[in-house]
């Protein structure tokens, strides 16, 4: 056995929690995409992008919680720069996927781009205020939080939910489900950078509220799995629905 087995054995059978859900979460993850990409020969030609999106999200995700639950078995730290990392490269494939189930009803380039300029501000706001400037992490939290809203705006009442309306019942009931997940489960991470920069927002700081660092891990890794593979789950039965 290599080093890095016996060393990842002996940290899960020591209750590491956090270690044992970054492996829970790269199985689970890579489990999906497999799923995905092999359902890939059966999806309508006009939906196979779609679920092929889907398997990309959780592909990549599985290889950078490969390499996060290394670094924290090595480190004993929260792997912070790898996540956002898998963040900014999943996010905005996860807003791709709004543009792609509307395009039927003429989602055009420009929301695209829309969707995922603003992912992309939120995260690297985020890690801005996470990470680089501490000190100034409400400001760069604020703008995190604004480009998030922006994008639960267009979801639930801009461009992309007329746009789903006005294509199929199925169509709108799937974004309305994926809107779900934008809404209460990426929620979880402006939640999670509230509690985990200097200060916290009204006393709300992870230390106040008996949450380690490490801990934001298990959250986030259990968030991320549920997201993830839930929002291709959605697409998926989506594809099969109009299908039929």
């Amino acid at each position: 056995m290599s080093p890095f087995f016996l060393q990842a054995s002996h940290a899960v059978a020591e209750n590491n929690y956090v270690a044992f859900t970054f492996f829970i979460g790269t199985m689970a993850m890579m489990a999906a995409s497999v799923f995905f990409f092999f359902e890939l020969s059966t999806t309508d030609k006009a939906w196979r992008t779609s679920v092929l999106v889907s398997g990309l999200i959780t592909f990549i995700a599985a290889v950078h919680y490969y390499y996060m639950r290394g670094y924290n078995l090595e480190t004993g730290d929260s792997p912070t720069f790898f996540r956002y990392v898998d963040w900014t490269l999943t996010v905005p494939l996860m807003c791709v996927e709004f543009y792609l189930i509307t395009k039927k009803a003429g989602g055009t380039s420009g929301l695209l781009w829309k969707l995922i300029f603003a992912s992309v501000v939120m995260l690297v706001t985020g890690y801005f205020g996470e990470t680089i400037y501490r000190d100034s992490s409400v400001m760069w939290g604020v703008i995190s939080g604004l480009a998030y809203f922006y994008i639960v705006y267009l979801v639930w009442f801009g461009d992309v939910a007329k746009l789903a309306t006005a294509s199929s019942p199925a169509v709108a009931k799937a974004n309305k489900t994926l809107g779900w997940f934008v809404l209460v489960g990426w929620a979880i991470y402006p939640l999670g950078y509230i509690v985990g920069t200097p200060g916290g927002l009204f006393g709300m700081s992870a230390e106040s509220l008996g949450i380690g660092g490490l801990n934001m891990d298990i959250i986030y890794n259990i968030g991320d799995a549920v997201n993830k593979i839930g929002f291709g789950l959605v697409i998926y039965a989506l594809s099969r629905s109009e299908s039929k």
